[in-house]
């Protein structure tokens, strides 16, 4: 019977372990979401990102609601969409009494700790056991937290500066200007290939900081154990990325490894938005999502819960599909040389696009269009579209000046540059989504210019760490 006893105690922390996996969650900074070997750009080296999408299942239809570091953030950590949890400008905070990811594994015995970039407020929504060194990664404290108790469950949010502007971490020597291929969305000059091989370089950077991290899981006995996460965040600072409702700006990479229980090399077209992640994985550590708190009203069902709803089903292989629609909304304010006031809005099925721009009079601009120095290849576009180069008028022009609706055949154009949204032949389908839009904007307590003309109480001056 004794030794029955002592059996049991030894197999004590396996069978936690069984029930609660231990939860990684690596994120990039600014990385548009097919910018990886395994998202089929020809030119990136991501071996460590490619290793993990064939041991685990990469999603082609991941998006956040926000192309902007703090509200893609604090989405993600809270499981509710930006305006109704209160982040929705640049550099903005949730509302008080927000609860997060923090709270609802602690809540299951779970240590929460975070390395790496913070960009949230108030601490009191996010108080993460502080694995960061003078705002950086910190290998030797992530390799301690993994191995520290094996008892009790883990979960770890990575969160690194790569490949945010400026482009000076990697070796851009790497990268052969000449040889690269240009995307269609960008101009083909010279300064937009230098500024590709930058930003490239700095992607596999952080590639490199991707591969320690799942080093430190496997190397110390939790390769089994534990959901590894890797997401590329919101779209990088180029034109139609970072600060729009455009693909490249909203859709992101997500790759998700969890050994026994995902398929290795799967691929699924399942639409999910960020806010679906928390109460997935919440799911996969044995919790009911949809019984928790999250210390904010007007929940889909009217009560205080998430706004996402868990894929685990996709994960397991139970299904690939998930949502008919996800939603897109940014605000200009906060954003540096931003216009003051101009809304986005927007609503995509797997194959349609409709963006709403409430403020459409208006000039979109912001930081990228304003300064010469920050953004010499947007410099080079203007140049070049006054000297007669189609491609670069197009391009400007569309960024800058806009319609009040814009609506795009994703199937034949991707990248989103042909407006159909005065197309007779899709007029059904474009009310359909306006309906849909509306409701999502009712839902969330969004009143359009009215809520952005009262963000700024949402603003906080925490520096992006």
């Amino acid at each position: 019977m004794r030794s029955f006893i002592v059996c049991f105690l030894v197999l004590i922390p396996t069978l936690l372990r069984a029930d609660h996996p231990n939860v990684v969650i690596v994120l990039a900074d600014d990385q548009t979401w097919n910018d990886s070997g395994c998202y089929g750009n020809p030119d990136v080296k991501t071996p460590n990102i490619d290793q993990l999408a064939s041991a685990g299942m990469r999603f082609t239809h991941c998006f956040t609601a926000t192309a902007m570091c703090a509200p893609t953030r604090q989405q993600l950590y809270t499981g509710v969409f930006p305006i109704r949890n209160g982040a929705y400008p640049n550099h903005s905070k949730v509302k008080v009494g927000t609860r997060s990811i923090v709270h609802h594994f602690q809540q299951l015995g779970y240590r929460v700790g975070l390395s790496g970039k913070k960009h949230f407020g108030p601490e009191e929504s996010f108080p993460f056991e502080n694995l960061t060194l003078k705002g950086d990664l910190n290998l030797p404290k992530i390799r301690e937290f993994v191995k520290r108790d094996d008892s009790q469950p883990f979960l770890l949010v990575v969160t690194s500066h790569s490949p945010h502007l400026p482009w000076k971490e990697g070796d851009a020597t790497k990268y052969d200007a000449d040889k690269l291929t240009v995307p269609s969305y960008l101009v083909d000059l010279p300064e937009t290939r230098k500024a590709l091989t930058e930003y490239y370089a700095e992607i596999t950077d952080f590639d490199r900081e991707v591969g320690g991290v799942v080093k430190a899981i496997d190397n110390n006995g939790h390769r089994e154990d534990t959901i590894v996460l890797y997401t590329s965040e919101q779209g990088a600072q180029f034109p139609h990325g970072k600060w729009t409702c455009y693909d490249n700006g909203l859709r992101t990479a997500l790759v998700v490894r969890w050994p026994g229980h995902i398929e290795p090399g799967s691929v699924t077209s399942a639409m999910v938005q960020y806010v679906d992640i928390l109460p997935t994985l919440l799911e996969a550590a044995g919790a009911d999502p949809t019984s928790l708190d999250t210390g904010l009203p007007g929940a889909p069902d009217g009560g205080n819960g998430f706004d996402g709803r868990s894929f685990l089903p996709v994960l397991t292989g139970g299904s690939n599909a998930h949502r008919e629609y996800v939603y897109g909304a940014h605000t200009t304010r906060g954003i540096i040389q931003g216009t003051w006031i101009y809304p986005i809005r927007s609503v995509r099925t797997q194959n349609f696009k409709l963006i709403w721009n409430l403020n459409h009079a208006e000039k979109f601009q912001n930081v990228l269009t304003t300064t010469g120095g920050k953004s010499y290849y947007w410099t080079a576009w203007k140049k070049a579209a006054a000297e007669g180069n189609e491609h670069a008028r197009q391009l400007t022009g569309i960024y800058e000046k806009r319609p009040e609706y814009e609506f795009y055949d994703l199937e034949n154009d991707p990248n989103e540059l042909k407006n159909l949204a005065d197309d007779p032949n899709h007029a059904k389908t474009i009310e359909k989504m306006k309906d849909e839009l509306s409701s999502w904007m009712k839902q969330q307590g969004d009143q359009g210019i009215a809520t952005e003309d009262a963000a700024k109480p949402h603003r906080t001056q925490v520096k992006p760490e």
